[in-house]
């Protein structure tokens, strides 16, 4: 029988996302100045404050926090004092200690060990275009669509305020095929209107007859089939969604990690990401572990992989690694088989990860919104250090042919 599967994405101007975002923006800031900058920051927003806290220790001083978040918010687009939060008259408080020496220790010596103990998954499958999950990858659309309409091209769609969600229920055969999409749920913060009855008709023709085409055709045709007449969408359920982002909600620095990284398919470890310099293998490990799955299934070792690893605090190596292709290989190996091959192709120690990745790069903030996973591997320079800096590099396909030596020879 068929099953369905639903994944959801949130916009940068979600509470949880505004707080990613300046945590990022903060360690962005450290690591342009020192590299070597050991980074906790967490970010907390609600109605018009602000408060960050953490561990850091760092060459660089006398970092102005407070203006990095003031600029963050503004760049999302809480510029409006009606909002309730805005950059210019929102209170930012700050608490920031030196970072634990007893964590320090372990993190510092000549073979680096983790910064903790835990355990990191990554996760790639065949069925999309950029191997995430199909239900994931096209929410994450969604989204940036409608804040590429908002910020850039508002003569289109011009009551557009920056928080919302959209989420997308796939039907899938038997066989795990993505049959069609089921439904789409989008919810967008928007303008007074003076009718309610106005406001979901404008919204709802707005939604289906310009946003959803555009969206659609980012895709290929063959995921494009999917969205068919019969689709269901939902827009703005509730109603009204006037009163949104922290005068709305609390927002809290890494709430949204199954946003972050598969939308719920494969396995999460239970570590966030923002706010972390990468000697956290909450964070490198997790990109890492992504990076294997991704180039195998690109390999074509099987359809489907997940990736475990696990680490104790102050070891370098790994203590655990750990395949699961779901039945889906396509090698007359088993999965602890292809196991032995990953350990000898990768190395894993944290250090290895964050030289591989170049993961002292300030290249974070790209990543706190709309997904750490499926985005492009491209080059920029930072407008930080001015450097040329490698974004998302994790999701790059250069271990393909490597793979596939160790595999067939």
């Amino acid at each position: 029988m068929s099953y369905f599967f639903t994944s959801e994405s949130v916009s940068e101007g979600h509470p949880d996302k505004i707080a990613d975002q300046i945590s990022d923006a903060i360690l962005d800031k450290y690591l342009s100045l020192d590299p070597d900058s050991k980074v906790a920051c967490e970010t907390l927003v609600t109605t018009n404050r602000v408060i960050v806290s953490g561990e850091i220790k760092s060459k660089a001083q006398n970092i102005d926090i407070e203006k990095i978040a003031r600029s963050v918010i503004r760049d999302i687009g809480y510029t409006n004092r009606s909002y309730k939060f805005d950059y210019k008259s929102c209170k930012v408080d700050i608490y920031i200690d030196e970072q634990s020496t007893d964590i320090s220790r372990g993190v510092e010596k000549k073979n680096q060990g983790a910064g903790d103990q835990g355990i990191m998954f990554g996760y790639a499958t065949n069925e999309s275009d950029n191997l995430i999950p199909l239900p994931l990858s096209i929410s994450h659309k969604i989204l940036i669509e409608l804040n590429k309409i908002r910020k850039n091209e508002s003569e289109l769609i011009s009551y557009l305020r920056p928080d919302a969600k959209s989420q997308v229920t796939i039907e899938y055969s038997e066989t795990n095929q993505p049959i069609k999409i089921d439904n789409i749920v989008i919810s967008t913060q928007h303008d007074e209107f003076d009718d309610e009855d106005t406001m979901r008709e404008v919204i709802t023709n707005d939604i289906k007859n310009i946003l959803l085409p555009r969206v659609k055709n980012t895709f290929s045709k063959k995921i494009q089939k999917l969205f068919e007449k019969d689709l269901k969408i939902l827009i703005n359920p509730t109603g009204n969604f006037v009163i949104g982002g922290p005068h709305g909600d609390t927002g809290l620095t890494g709430r949204k990690i199954i946003v972050d990284t598969y939308g719920g398919r494969g396995a999460h470890g239970g570590g966030a990401f923002s706010g972390k310099d990468p000697s956290k293998v909450d964070r490198s490990a997790a990109y890492a572990t992504r990076h294997i799955a991704k180039n195998l299934v690109a390999a074509g070792i099987a359809n489907e992989v997940l990736v475990q690893i696990a680490y104790a605090i102050g070891v370098a190596e790994p203590v655990s690694i750990f395949i699961n292709t779901y039945g889906t290989s396509n090698i007359n190996l088993n999965d602890s088989q292809i196991s032995s091959k990953v350990e000898k192709i990768f190395k894993l120690t944290p250090l290895a990860i964050i030289n591989r990745f170049n993961l002292k790069s300030p290249i974070y903030r790209a990543t706190s919104s709309y997904g750490h996973m499926g985005r492009e591997s491209k080059f920029t320079k930072s407008n930080l250090n001015n450097k040329l800096v490698e974004l998302f590099p994790w999701e790059k396909l250069d271990y393909v042919e490597v793979i596939k030596k160790e595999f067939f020879g």
